[in-house]
């Protein structure tokens, strides 16, 4: 199983709509073939720092994920929605793998 971590990079006073945002993938992120884990927006500290997360079971698969999530009608939406409001000003994706034996520290 890989981790799919998604830095934003959003507009500090603009966190509303990085959780509509947020709450948009969950149904298309599930149905592309991911285990979505969740979104996290600003609390304290940093106002424009914001992540996400998901478990895909392998970068084979993520080519599958990434296929449907192009033709998915409420993915499409949800980059629409962020094109046109532009909250998010810079979006990086880091895929790691869990260390075994790490999970029980």
């Amino acid at each position: 199983m890989i981790a799919c971590f998604i830095r934003y990079e959003i507009e500090p006073y603009d966190h509303a709509k990085f959780e509509t945002y947020s709450l948009g993938w969950k149904g298309a992120i599930t149905r592309s073939g991911a285990t979505p884990i969740g979104y996290f927006a600003p609390h304290e500290g940093s106002l424009t720092t914001a992540y996400g997360l998901y478990f895909i079971p392998s970068l084979t698969a993520y080519e599958e994920y990434k296929r449907k999530m192009a033709i998915d009608r409420d993915a499409q939406a949800n980059r629409d929605f962020a094109a046109r409001d532009r909250f998010i000003r810079r979006e990086d994706r880091i895929f790691l793998k869990l260390v075994p034996g790490s999970d029980r520290i």
